[in-house]
């Protein structure tokens, strides 16, 4: 076994406050993406992103469905017909496990599963699933999304929106 050196314990040190912050930065963007709706700052949002990001839907159905958006000004075009009227989302929820996270000096990559609970305006209801690899780039001590790519696994409908507007069962007093 290798002889830890303050500088080697230092560089571990490092990479593991690292990886909470490229952890930070995710959740950031997942509990924005739950509240997209009508007037939203979507700067909130962009702030995430690197000037040449690249948000990407890839696979059979996500390529076709959200297709590929280059630029961070292209991608807030994107996210923008989520805050126009009438309301995208009732219900949206975006729910990450499975996660990996590598980091180097000034980049990093993130794989994540997802799963997302959705009732929309229309009032159908989604459940969906994805795979989610995610590349940052180190930008003046922060981390910023530089490559953002979704692949559907599944999209099941589901018969009823999620928060019905009933009273919740507890056990008797």
């Amino acid at each position: 076994m290798k002889k830890e050196t303050v500088a080697s314990l230092s560089e571990r040190i490092w990479a593991l406050e690292q990886e909470g912050q490229v952890r930070a930065c995710m959740q950031r963007y997942m509990a924005l993406c739950d509240v997209l709706d009508i007037g939203f700052d979507l700067s909130l949002l962009m702030d995430l992103f690197t000037e040449d990001a690249v948000w990407q839907g890839v696979g059979k159905r996500y390529a076709k469905t959200f297709g590929t958006y280059e630029g961070k000004d292209v991608i807030a075009k994107m996210f923008e017909k989520y805050t126009l009227p009438p309301a995208h989302f009732v219900t949206n929820a975006h729910f990450l496990t499975n996660e990996f996270i590598t980091v180097s000096k000034q980049t990093s990559e993130g794989k994540w599963l997802l799963l997302q609970t959705a009732t929309f305006h229309d009032g159908r209801s989604q459940l969906s699933s994805a795979r989610l690899s995610v590349k940052f780039n180190l930008e003046n001590e922060k981390w910023k999304i530089k490559l953002f790519q979704t692949e559907s696994l599944f999209n099941r409908p589901v018969v009823t929106p999620w928060d019905v507007d009933k009273e919740l069962p507890t056990p008797n007093q």
